[in-house]
């Protein structure tokens, strides 16, 4: 966890950058009891890759929430479908057992 101005560091940009990100809901850091912002490291990844997107690629912010959005979305369907095939492959496996004591 990290407060602004290590995270602003870490990506080399000012620390109102990440305000501004934030205020475009790109992204939402937690809060301290104190209201100080603090990223994670998965923030911190998720700041590179809009920060890749819009520096390197021309991608602007709408388009760089979207894409990393979709991403997302795809990374969690890819996680969902490994574990329904080991959900399967276990349902098979079970079944041959079953067929091999008949």
């Amino acid at each position: 966890i990290y407060i602004i101005s290590v995270a602003a560091r870490l990506l080399q940009v000012h620390p109102q950058t990440l305000r501004y990100y934030e205020r475009a809901g790109l992204l939402k850091p937690t809060r301290s009891s104190g209201k100080i912002r603090l990223y994670s490291q998965r923030e911190i990844e998720r700041l590179r890759k809009i920060m890749r997107l819009t520096t390197e690629l021309g991608v602007n912010l709408a388009g760089a929430e979207v894409i990393i959005d979709l991403t997302e979305r795809l990374d969690a369907l890819q996680q969902q479908t490994k574990q329904r095939e080991e959900q399967l492959l276990a349902e098979i496996d079970t079944i041959r057992q079953e067929l091999g004591k008949a």
